[in-house]
C-alpha cells in the first residue's frame, strides 16, 4: 500500500436515514434494469460521503457482496437451479481467469497512488457506461467460436473482468453478462445467473487481498453505516425489481449512462 493510501478508517458521522435513502436512491434504478447498482454506489461513497478511493472501493466491495448474497437465491428461483448447474463450464471457465484477476486487481489498487486510482476508477465508470449501453439497447448475438478458442477467450476476458471488479468494488455483471452471451451463447436470463456465480468467489478472492493490507480497518470503523447503506441498496433493488418495465429501456439506459459519464469526469478531476 502507498503512503497516500493509508487507511486511516474514517468514521462517516451522516444520519441513518440519509444513508439508507442514499442506498435506496441506488439501488432502485439497480434494480430496474437488473444491477445491484454498486458502479453509483462508488460515486456517491466519494463525493457525498466523503471516502478516500481505496476505502471507497473496499467499502463498496463488501456491500456488493451483501447484494450478491441477497440476490443469488432469488435468482436461482426464477431461473432453475438445475439449468445453470448444466452450464458449470461456462462458470469455471470465467473463474480460470476471473480469480486471478481479482487477486492482480486488489493488490494493483492498494499499491497505486490516491491521484492515480481516482483516474483508474474515472476510466472504469466510462468503461461501465458504455457496457451498460451495450447491453441494454442492442441485442447481443453470439461469436460462435469454436471450442479450442473459446476456452482461451474465457479465460482471459474473466481475467479483465476480475480485475474490474476488484478495482471497482463491484460484482462485475455488467461486463459478466455480454461476456457470457457472446462467447458462450446463453440467453440473458441464464447468463444473469451464470454472472452472480461467478461473481461470488471473485469478489471473496478480492476480499482476501484487500485482507492482507489491514484495508479492513475501514469496515470495522463503519460497520453500522456499511449495514445501513447495504440495506438501502438492497431495499432499492426489489423496488426497482417491483418497477420493472415502468421505464422504457430507451429512456432509462441512457440517463443511468449519463449519471456515470458524469460521475466519471468527477472523479478524474478529483484531487
Amino acid at each position: 500500500m502507498t503512503a497516500d493510501q493509508t487507511l486511516a478508517p474514517l468514521r462517516s458521522t451522516h444520519s441513518s436515514p440519509l444513508v439508507f435513502g442514499a442506498g435506496a436512491a441506488i439501488g432502485v434504478p439497480g434494480g430496474m434494469i437488473g444491477l445491484g447498482g454498486a458502479e453509483f454506489r462508488l460515486p456517491l461513497l466519494i463525493g457525498l460521503f466523503g471516502f478516500a478511493a481505496l476505502s471507497a472501493v473496499i467499502l463498496n466491495k463488501a456491500m456488493s457482496l451483501v447484494v450478491v448474497l441477497v440476490a443469488l437465491p432469488a435468482r436461482l428461483a426464477a431461473v432453475p437451479a438445475a439449468d445453470v448447474a448444466a452450464r458449470w463450464p461456462v462458470a469455471v471457465n470465467l473463474l480460470a481467469g476471473s480469480l486471478l484477476g481479482a487477486w492482480a486487481g486488489a493488490s494493483w489498487a492498494v499499491r497505486m497512488r490516491s491521484t492515480t486510482l481516482y483516474k483508474v476508477l474515472a476510466a472504469l465508470m466510462a468503461l461501465m457506461a458504455a457496457a451498460l449501453v451495450t447491453t441494454h439497447t442492442t441485442t447481443l448475438g453470439t461469436l460462435a467460436l469454436p471450442l479450442w478458442a473459446q476456452v482461451p477467450s474465457g479465460v482471459v476476458a474473466g481475467f479483465g473482468i476480475g480485475v474490474v471488479a476488484a478495482i471497482m468494488g463491484v460484482a462485475g455483471g455488467e461486463l459478466l453478462i455480454p461476456t457470457i452471451v457472446l462467447l458462450f451463447g446463453e440467453d440473458i436470463k441464464t447468463a444473469g445467473s451464470l454472472s452472480l456465480l461467478v461473481s461470488l468467489p471473485t469478489m471473496l478472492v478480492a476480499f482476501a487481498r484487500y485482507s492482507r493490507d489491514g484495508s479492513f480497518a475501514v469496515i470495522g470503523a463503519n460497520l453500522r453505516f456499511t449495514v445501513i447503506l447495504a440495506a438501502g441498496s438492497t431495499a432499492g433493488a426489489v423496488l426497482g425489481g417491483l418497477l420493472l418495465g415502468v421505464f422504457p429501456d430507451l429512456a432509462l439506459i441512457p440517463a443511468l449512462a449519463g449519471i456515470l459519464l458524469v460521475s466519471a469526469l468527477e472523479l478524474a478531476r478529483h484531487d
